[in-house]
């Protein structure tokens, strides 16, 4: 049986001891930190900076569909405009993100799954890459195939000690997806990058910290009680210099990182509707140790 997930909502305090059980729903837009409940997301306007949380009704824990997707994708563009000057992205569970809603592109007609499915990463991708604005990824769990490509189109990322890292695309029968193609070998070197892409090697939160992947790794229990702090301190900071900063940082490989996306992109449409593709899929789907984290 694949896990079962609790909806729960992001308060930080109840995260201390146990992050996936004592999590609460308590969302009021009376009060300082405002929250916008959509349907597979949550959203906290903070002092300074906006978190947003993934919280999915999707099969798989924190997969990411068109519906999902679309939703990051607002929540990127109205902090995009707000007073925020940076954006948390995090999770509530065992798992930051399981990757692409694999059931999805299983249901229906393959085709027109893969076009939808292909038209929203495009879309979502892009948003990472042109997002002015700092983005800390809180990784609190498992990081699986997209859930770990995007995490160098962030600007930090702060991760649990039982975090994992693991990119199964060959194990998928499918292609790159989130720039990996092009960033993994740029972050974490040639030999290692490809090893992860071609063999699907799991990284340890240690290993992703040694290789740069991750800035800081921190103890499960206290890891919000440590990271929040670290989060509202940036937020003080010049939101114009932060940008400034950040374009300085990202502007040489902007151009590579757009070109990538629309190749990848590209590349999955034709990947994911094939029959090799729609039977590997299956077959990890149907696989119960992919979901033991």
């Amino acid at each position: 049986m694949h896990p079962k997930k609790k909806k729960k909502d992001p308060d930080v305090e109840s995260t201390t001891s146990n992050c996936d059980d004592k999590i609460e729903r308590r969302i009021s837009v009376r009060t300082a930190e405002c929250a916008f409940r959509n349907k597979e997301i949550v959203v906290k306007k903070c002092q300074g900076y906006t978190q947003i949380w993934l919280n999915t009704h999707t099969h798989l824990k924190n997969a990411l569909n068109p519906q999902v997707i679309q939703e990051i994708v607002t929540a990127l563009n109205s902090a995009k405009y707000d007073d925020s000057n940076l954006v948390m992205l995090s999770s509530i569970g065992n798992v930051f993100c399981s990757g692409v809603d694999l059931n999805f592109l299983t249901r229906g007609d393959p085709k027109i799954a893969a076009r939808q499915m292909a038209d929203s990463l495009r879309e979502l991708v892009k948003t990472f890459i042109t997002f002015p604005k700092p983005i800390i990824a809180v990784v609190t769990g498992a990081a699986i195939g997209l859930g770990m490509a995007i995490l160098p189109l962030c600007d930090i990322t702060y991760a649990s000690d039982k975090a994992l890292f693991y990119l199964p695309y060959s194990a998928l029968s499918q292609t790159p997806e989130g720039c990996s193609s092009f960033t993994l070998p740029q972050v974490l070197g040639l030999a290692v990058g490809s090893e992860i892409l071609f063999c699907g090697r799991k990284l340890t939160a240690l290993e992703a910290h040694q290789l740069g992947l991750v800035s800081q790794v921190f103890w499960p229990t206290s890891m919000m009680q440590e990271v929040i702090p670290r989060v509202q301190q940036m937020a003080l900071f010049s939101g114009k210099a932060l940008e400034t900063t950040k374009l300085l940082i990202r502007c040489h490989n902007r151009t590579k990182l757009e070109l990538t996306n629309e190749t990848e992109c590209n590349l999955l449409l034709e990947r994911w509707p094939s029959a090799d593709c729609q039977r590997a899929i299956l077959s990890y789907l149907d696989n119960e140790k992919n979901f033991i984290f």
